[in-house]
C-alpha cells in the first residue's frame, strides 16, 4: 500500500461539529474515543495537529457493522453478540432490538417506537410484548439483570442504550 501524508486544514466550526458527531453518533470503539479527545485537545490548545492512520488490523468495512459498548461486542453481519468474549445467544427480534437501540444508544425510545423498528408486518403491539424482550435481553447481556448498565428504563417513557459506556 502506498503511504501518504496530507494535511488538511480545520476551522474551529468544523472541529466543534467533528466532536459533537463523535460524541453523538459514532461507533462506541476505542479509536472513536482517542479522536474525541484529540479534537478536544485541537480545540482547547493543547495540541496544534492531529495525525490520523487507519488501522491495518481493521478493515473500514468491518468498523461499520460492530458496535462496541463496553464489555459487549455487537456484530450485525455475524447476528452475534458477545461479552467479554463469549457469545450470547439471541433471538432474531432479541438481536434486533438490541441493535437498534445499540446503534442510537443515548436516545430514548417508547416501546411504540422501538416496535415501529424493528417488527416490519403488522404486529400486535402490546407494551407487555416489548416489555417481555426487554427483559429476556436483559438475562442474557447484563451481568446483573436486576441492576442493568446496557438497557437502561426512563420511568413513564421507554428505553435507552446506555451511552455513558
Amino acid at each position: 500500500m502506498k503511504k501518504h501524508v496530507g494535511f488538511i486544514s480545520l476551522d474551529s466550526s468544523l472541529t466543534r461539529w467533528l466532536a459533537d458527531q463523535l460524541r453523538t453518533a459514532a461507533p462506541y470503539t476505542p479509536a472513536a474515543q482517542e479522536l474525541r479527545e484529540a479534537l478536544g485537545d485541537l480545540m482547547d490548545g493543547t495540541v496544534g495537529s492531529l495525525m490520523l492512520e487507519l488501522g491495518a488490523e481493521q478493515p473500514l468495512a468491518a468498523a461499520d457493522d460492530t458496535i462496541c459498548c463496553g464489555a459487549l461486542s455487537i456484530d450485525l453481519r455475524l447476528r452475534r453478540v458477545s461479552r467479554d468474549g463469549t457469545e450470547i445467544a439471541l433471538t432474531p427480534k432479541e438481536f434486533d432490538i438490541l441493535y437498534f437501540l445499540a446503534r442510537n444508544r443515548g436516545e430514548v425510545f417508547t416501546k411504540e417506537q422501538i416496535y415501529q423498528a424493528v417488527w416490519e408486518s403488522d404486529y400486535l403491539l402490546d407494551d407487555s410484548n416489548i416489555m417481555a424482550f426487554i427483559r429476556k435481553l436483559r438475562k442474557k447481556i447484563e451481568p446483573n439483570p436486576d441492576a442493568p448498565k446496557y438497557i437502561l428504563t426512563i420511568w413513564g417513557i421507554g428505553y435507552k442504550f446506555n451511552d455513558r459506556l
